[in-house]
């Protein structure tokens, strides 16, 4: 739903209603007839209309019968940023070297509106599971990353969150109490890392530790994952904590090498957008 307060004399409100109308669309949803789509976004079937016209003679917005979908197009947004921000030549290096040492999957991540979104991502897994690829969207809770970008929030704002908080039990391992959830935040915090086990799917457990900014704030995390089964929690603890955390110190400076224009500015621009203010859940 469009976040409507604080919105600046310029703001333009047709562009906010496209683009909220295309961070609508995603594994739930792929497809919503105009009804579906305006009570998603909190618009009026009208306003959805002519957003969706817009969009659709753009080419990001397709249509079979009565049913709206995205097309390949829209990529075409966010590969401005994989590149610019030299996502490959910073982020996939590590993530690399981390599969190769472990195996499975590694992952970058950043926090915005209440999600984790993926920025870099690499895997030698083929299970089929909700799937981590750069651009993917995951509720911030049940996630390993998601947690770390949490437990790293100014109090006023894990407030604001966590007030609003009710969410969807994805599985039966989900947090739903949401103090439950605020006392495994501060304990991440005290630790420094995260861990999950079949809180976002089945199959899936992770330990995520935070990547810093030169002034120590958290712009974004790192994680391993592997299969429930076959790893637990403690096990990633034990066996990949160490690694994971000089990882991320490493792409800390490598971040802090790079200019104004670089990943490390992008991060941390996502960053503040995405923490300065938490949407309802």
């Amino acid at each position: 739903m469009i976040d409507t307060a604080e919105k600046p004399a310029d703001f333009v409100e047709a562009l906010a209603k496209g683009l909220a109308i295309l961070e609508a669309f995603d594994a739930a949803h792929p497809d919503m007839t105009l009804s579906e789509v305006a009570r998603r976004v909190g618009l009026s079937p009208a306003a959805a209309r002519r957003s969706l016209i817009t969009l659709t003679s753009l080419g990001y917005v397709g249509q079979f019968r009565k049913r709206f979908h995205l097309k390949t197009e829209v990529m075409a947004l966010g590969s401005g940023f994989h590149f610019s921000a030299r996502i490959d030549a910073i982020l996939r290096p590590e993530l690399r070297s981390l599969v190769a040492q472990f195996g499975d999957a590694a992952s970058v991540g950043t926090l915005s509106r209440g999600e984790v979104i993926y920025v870099a991502h690499y895997s030698v897994q083929k299970a089929r599971r909700a799937m981590a690829h750069v651009g993917a969207k995951y509720p911030a809770y049940a996630t390993s990353m998601g947690k770390v970008l949490l437990a790293a929030l100014p109090r006023a704002d894990l407030d604001t969150y966590l007030a609003r908080y009710d969410p969807l039990p994805l599985t039966s391992a989900t947090i739903t109490d949401p103090d439950v959830l605020r006392a495994e935040l501060t304990e991440v915090r005290a630790q420094g890392y995260a861990t999950t086990a079949d809180q976002l799917d089945y199959g899936i457990t992770a330990l995520a530790v935070p990547i810093r900014g030169a002034d120590g704030t958290t712009i974004a995390t790192l994680n391993t994952s592997g299969y429930t089964g076959k790893v637990t929690p403690a096990q990633l603890v034990e066996e990949r904590l160490p690694d994971l955390r000089v990882t991320a110190l490493t792409i800390e400076d490598e971040l802090a090498r790079f200019p104004r224009y670089s990943i490390h500015a992008c991060l941390l621009k996502l960053h503040q957008e995405g923490d300065s203010h938490v949407p309802p859940m």
